[in-house]
């Protein structure tokens, strides 16, 4: 639901990616703005570009051509970690390393982009709280996480930084339903009263993820990007998995 009228949170204007040897097309030249209160759905077969694109708009691989915008001013290198640290890319299987749950959510705290703040546990339950997970998750270790589980420490992981954009990279596509159900909880939980300030996108392979979730879809094939118009029911089904997301407010 972009509007004309409200400046985009973050531009790319037409990013390239080749492959590094042979430098065969990974994505073609690609523009797309991204405003708050987003959720963008990102599909389209395997292997046509859909993570590339992701990875792309995170900065997390260098661009071929084309330049990102933030908040309306250029990405330089300088900028990076920091635009990292807003625009924060989330994988299927999140790093986990050994230790308690706590212990990973600390990490990112040792980070220099991160020098200045501190883990605040306190935020970091409430945002469990959204998932379906009591305090005592915390003291879990690490490696005893189920897929669902360790998909949920990670999201928690990024939210806890504020960023601005997530970028979700098939979060839900090997969990079962009742998983499924708390990352999608989460997410929006995280993004409901802040519609202005905070987007997602979505890359799913899943329809009817796809009609909850999204409020704009747009497809990748080989390597192309193209908008695709979302039927009303769509927005319809947002707007009750939004209502039925816990109400508590994890912005604290």
């Amino acid at each position: 639901m972009s509007n004309p009228a409200q400046a985009p949170l973050l531009s790319a204007h037409q990013i390239e990616r080749r492959a590094p040897i042979g430098d065969a097309v990974l994505l073609h030249p690609a523009s797309l703005d991204i405003f708050g209160g987003e959720h963008l759905i990102l599909s389209g077969p395997s292997g046509a570009g859909k993570s590339v694109l992701m990875r792309s708009l995170a900065l997390l691989d260098p661009l071929c051509g084309g330049s990102l915008r933030f908040r309306g001013e250029p990405v330089g290198a300088a900028g990076i970690p920091h635009f990292r640290s807003q625009v924060a890319y989330c994988r299927q299987r999140p790093a986990v390393l050994g230790g308690s749950v706590e212990d990973n959510l600390r990490l990112p705290f040792e980070l220099k982009v991160n020098t200045g703040r501190g883990y605040r546990r306190e935020r970091v339950v409430e945002l469990l709280a959204v998932a379906g997970k009591p305090p005592e998750f915390l003291a879990k270790d690490g490696r005893d996480l189920s897929g669902g589980e360790a998909q949920v420490m990670g999201l928690v992981r990024a939210m806890q930084l504020d960023p601005t954009i997530l970028l979700l990279d098939e979060p839900t596509a090997a969990l079962d339903p009742e998983s499924t159900v708390q990352v999608e909880n989460l997410v929006l939980g995280w993004a409901r009263g802040r519609s202005s300030d905070v987007a997602t996108v979505w890359i799913s392979h899943d329809p009817a993820q796809d009609a909850r979730v999204g409020t704009r879809h747009l497809r990748v094939v080989a390597g192309r990007l193209s908008d695709l118009p979302a039927p009303e029911a769509h927005a319809q089904a947002h707007q009750a998995m939004v209502q039925a997301a816990v109400g508590t407010d994890p912005r604290v």
